[in-house]
């Protein structure tokens, strides 16, 4: 069954598509040598399998009658054929899907210098060797970058440096760029330089109907992406973009050039992404094996602090502000959520010895080690958090007392030392220091327990960043590079701790203009100084939307100043009715017309997840076809669906609407920001309804 896409592709082919005769004898030696490959490959897969099953064979025969030695030395050679057969079988499938794909640009290269021969390149999203000759070079290749860099004309790329020899830079001239659209082995169209083949290409991949999931852009790639994706030398990375500037898109594309960059030294299983949600998650997940890498491990917050928390302590969900009245539970969470805050628990914890330790003399029978000289130990090992200092200490007592003091005696075994240290403290728990830490800055109601041992979420993460300095936490060896999504919505104290969790390169992405916490008030600017020698990367166009969808959110945001693509549709509507039986309606009816169109997703954004789930009920109770996401919710699929703004972060819809759109619900300056990101989810159609007067934030035309 074709879908909708397919639909309107077959409807729409490409009016400036022009054939190359030449390209179409290449793509036919291209698909000769991959076949001749493919049989090859299959062959492989055979007669591992094969070899599989007779050994598989031959022990069940043998069971009891072969000794110890033979029989382990069988199930060794079986895990070696099932490991090369899955690296057989993963070629097979990489395979098929160059035969399907095998490029989508070529650029010839005239190197500088006399003597030298212009080279075409074949780009693709594998590279493709035959008869030991290179066909096809990966696109995350030194030279593949030219293709995103560069015009025809002059043009440079960049060795990388190895053990053997440093980076180099080759000067020359790009002669020729021609890009490609190759589907189930058929060229659908070619395109030069001279025809403007990355507007048109990004025009007509931009005016696709979305995706259950997000695609990987290799051939929509623009120059500003590519510098990001590319750069290898930031250990910090900070991306903001503006709705729709493929952020998110551009960040994996990253993992999977630093993954390709560096895959002696780093792998799929050594990156983790910080995500908002595990719908987004889902949303985001096949981007990666599309681009040939096995999928990278995906967490929340919420998993993070499940794993670090300390026995004895829980914790209760994040409440959402939008849906609380709480002037006392809004201080204490917009305190928290500051600079000034973190500023705060550094202070305390560099006087933590000496507010939470009472050093007193060690006494052992006639023996004693001064409190003077274990207080300068515990100065010496400032590294470690406090416990683990006090053990330390415990060994250097131990070994004074077995060296110094004790000659005949046997001194006190090591732990029995550290319980006494133990004793001398004042907190025995982290969460008896951290209660202490209000009363030293003279807060203690900004602390309030859901009850006894149970931590508001808001207190979960300065907890665990206290934790980390006076008990431990499991500091991450396996993660290489972590990446943050949503950077907007996390705390400085969440950063904090992040930071001591992966002491790892990171790359940070989002935009301050989506923030959808109002409690959470602090700049990119302060999280930039955060993050001291940071690189800050601005992406300022939008892919997503419409120019017209666009042109209205802006107008909603007031300060957002960024450019769109000048892809132009239907403006937004602006439906209002006088009952709300009429609103419910007419959404219905939009729902239906939709599933008669041609688009395959359609959100239905509310402003908070308890009226998300009352207006699914309404709609369904009015014969409309709908699904709905709450914050429980783990997978994105198309169709028409009802969700909360705060779910919809990330996500994009062909067409949207933003219901009970009216001033008694939209009206804050922080609904400013609530409706722009609601508005920004749509590329195609845009519908805003209510019942009585508009909201004063939206446009008035």
């Amino acid at each position: 069954m074709e879908s909708k896409r397919e639909n309107r592709e077959q409807k729409e082919p490409m009016e400036a598509a022009v054939q190359f005769p030449e390209e179409t004898v290449y793509l036919q030696e291209i698909e000769r040598r991959v076949d001749a490959e493919l049989l090859e490959a299959q062959k492989s897969v055979d007669q591992m399998e094969e070899e599989q099953r007779e050994l598989q064979k031959y022990m069940a025969e043998s069971r009891g009658e072969t000794d110890f030695k033979e029989m382990f030395q069988t199930e060794r050679i079986m895990r070696d054929i099932a490991t090369s057969g899955s690296s057989a079988v993963q070629y097979l499938e990489r395979l098929k899907k160059v035969r399907n794909s095998p490029y989508f640009a070529r650029i010839d290269f005239l190197p500088s210098g006399e003597g030298e021969e212009k080279t075409p390149y074949y780009i693709g999203l594998y590279a493709f060797r035959h008869e030991k000759k290179l066909f096809i070079i990966d696109w995350r290749s030194p030279v593949a970058s030219m293709f995103y860099d560069f015009e025809t004309g002059p043009a440079f790329y960049t060795t990388p440096s190895t053990l053997d020899s440093p980076a180099k830079t080759v000067e020359g001239e790009v002669v020729l760029k021609r890009q490609f659209k190759i589907k189930n082995g058929e060229m659908e169209f070619a395109f030069d330089s001279s025809q403007n083949i990355q507007d048109d290409i990004l025009q007509q991949e931009l005016a696709h109907t979305s995706d259950e999931k997000m695609k990987s852009i290799i051939s929509t790639i623009q120059k500003e992406q590519n510098q990001i994706i590319r750069d290898e030398n930031a250990d910090v990375m900070i991306i903001q973009g503006v709705a729709g500037s493929g952020k998110t898109s551009i960040a994996l594309h990253r993992v999977a050039f630093l993954l390709y960059r560096f895959r002696n030294t780093i792998k799929a299983q050594n990156v983790t992404i910080i995500s908002p949600n595990k719908v987004f998650g889902d949303y985001i997940s096949s981007v990666l094996p599309e681009l040939g890498e096995e999928p990278i491990f995906e967490a929340s917050l919420e998993d993070l602090a499940l794993i670090q928390i300390e026995d004895g302590v829980d914790f209760v969900g994040e409440r959402n502000p939008l849906e609380t009245d709480d002037p006392a539970w809004t201080r204490r969470v917009r305190f928290k959520g500051t600079v000034e805050f973190v500023r705060q628990m550094d202070e305390y914890i560099e006087k933590l010895p000496e507010l939470a330790l009472d050093v007193q003399d060690y006494v052992f029978g006639e023996f004693s080690v001064p409190a003077e000289w274990i207080r300068e130990r515990v100065a010496v090992y400032q590294r470690f958090p406090l416990l683990k200092r006090l053990e330390q200490v415990a060994d250097d007592i131990h070994s004074r007392l077995e060296n110094e003091f004790l000659r005949e005696e046997r001194p006190p075994h090591r732990n029995t030392i550290f319980q006494a240290l133990r004793k001398m403290l004042k907190y025995k728990t982290t969460l008896q220091a951290y209660k202490a830490f209000y009363s030293w800055i003279v807060e203690p109601k900004l602390f309030k327990p859901v009850q006894k041992g149970v931590l508001e979420w808001n207190d979960v993460f300065p907890y665990l960043y206290l934790q980390s300095y006076f008990s431990g936490i499991q500091e991450s060896r396996l993660i290489k590079h972590l990446v943050i999504d949503e950077m907007q919505d996390y705390t400085p104290i969440q950063y904090a701790l992040l930071n001591r969790l992966f002491q790892c390169p990171k790359t940070i992405l989002g935009d301050f203009g989506q923030s959808i916490n109002p409690n959470c008030q602090y700049t990119l600017e302060e999280l930039h100084e955060l993050y001291g020698g940071s690189k800050l990367m601005r992406l300022e166009k939008s892919y997503r939307s419409t120019y017209e969808i666009i042109h209205y959110a802006k107008k909603i945001a007031k300060a957002q100043d960024f450019q769109a693509v000048e892809r132009h549709g239907e403006p937004p509507a602006m439906l209002v009715f006088e009952k709300e039986e009429q609103e419910l309606q007419k959404l219905a009816e939009l729902i239906g017309e939709f599933h008669k169109g041609e688009y395959n997703a359609f959100g239905i954004l509310t402003r908070t997840n308890p009226e998300a789930q009352a207006l699914y009920e309404k709609l369904q109770a009015l014969g409309a076809d709908v699904n709905l996401i709450l914050p429980e919710s783990k997978s994105f699929r198309n169709g028409a669906t009802v969700l909360s703004i705060q779910m919809s972060k990330g996500l994009e819809f062909d067409q949207v609407a933003v219901p009970f759109a009216g001033e008694a619900v939209y009206h804050t300056e922080f609904d400013r920001n609530l409706l722009y990101v609601a508005c920004t989810r749509a590329m195609h159609r845009l519908f805003l309804t209510c019942t009585g007067a508009p909201s004063p934030l939206l446009p008035e035309e």
